[in-house]
């Protein structure tokens, strides 16, 4: 318990390093740049606390929690040594945290009702929820495949470069047919979902398995799936404003 308290302790005064220079640049354009004073100082400073609070909470439970619980899963599949078992477990753990992705719920719900008020669905409630949720599915659908694709690669030692490579390109092919409406929320939708529910599961994934893996490097090939998750949603969206 006590190493837990001082590892938090640690973990908060690294937040603070970590925001004070935010703080600085944006107190110094708003008081010499902008020349404009700091109102409600109360406010400000309860809402900086509450960053602090959570981003330092955030980490910690990151380190304690959410790190080693992937780690450990992809350490017990890989021991499996079923790669049909090892798939469909790489698949649901992309699909489901990219569909419960925070972010991208908020954009999914935005871009229906640009959707609907560009005239590209009806403008109806029921049918901004079903352009969302097709939205968040088929962005779901492309990260479960790209956490597949990074197992794979680690399984077989794949080229990097070549996948990442192949796929822009793809991209860039897709971007020239694809509705111009789509494109934009196509490139965002790489962005966000790779975020705070995504990110530390898949990463903490790909070094465990990387580690489980005989003659395998947990540096060289255990990084590098978060790649495939931003880039596969690039393709999904524009396939899905395709068929829409």
């Amino acid at each position: 318990m006590q190493q837990l308290v001082l590892r938090l302790l640690k973990i908060t005064i690294s937040s603070i390093k970590d925001i004070l220079p935010i703080l600085i640049v944006v107190v110094f354009f708003q008081l010499v740049v902008l020349q404009n004073s700091l109102t409600d100082l109360s406010s400000l400073a309860s809402g900086l606390l509450l960053v602090l609070i959570g981003l330092a909470m955030f980490v910690f439970g990151l380190e304690i929690a959410l790190f080693p619980i992937g780690e450990t899963m992809a350490s017990s599949m890989a021991q499996k040594g079923s790669i049909i078992l090892l798939v469909i477990f790489a698949f649901v753990l992309g699909f489901g945290t990219t569909f419960a992705e925070p972010a991208l719920i908020a954009v999914a719900a935005e871009a229906a009702q640009v959707a609907a008020h560009g005239d590209m669905i009806l403008n109806t409630e029921a049918a901004q929820a079903d352009y969302a949720l097709g939205l968040r599915f088929f962005v779901a659908l492309a990260v479960g495949i790209a956490i597949v694709l990074g197992v794979l690669r680690i399984l077989y030692g794949w080229s990097f470069r070549m996948i990442i490579i192949v796929g822009y390109i793809l991209v860039v092919i897709m971007t020239i047919f694809a509705p111009k409406e789509i494109i934009g929320i196509a490139y965002d939708a790489g962005g966000v979902t790779t975020s705070t529910i995504t990110v530390p599961l898949v990463a903490a994934l790909g070094v465990g398995f990387a580690r489980s893996i005989k003659g395998r490097n947990p540096m060289l090939d255990g990084f590098g799936i978060i790649a495939f998750a931003s880039l596969t949603p690039m393709v999904f969206v524009m396939l899905y404003g395709m068929l829409i």
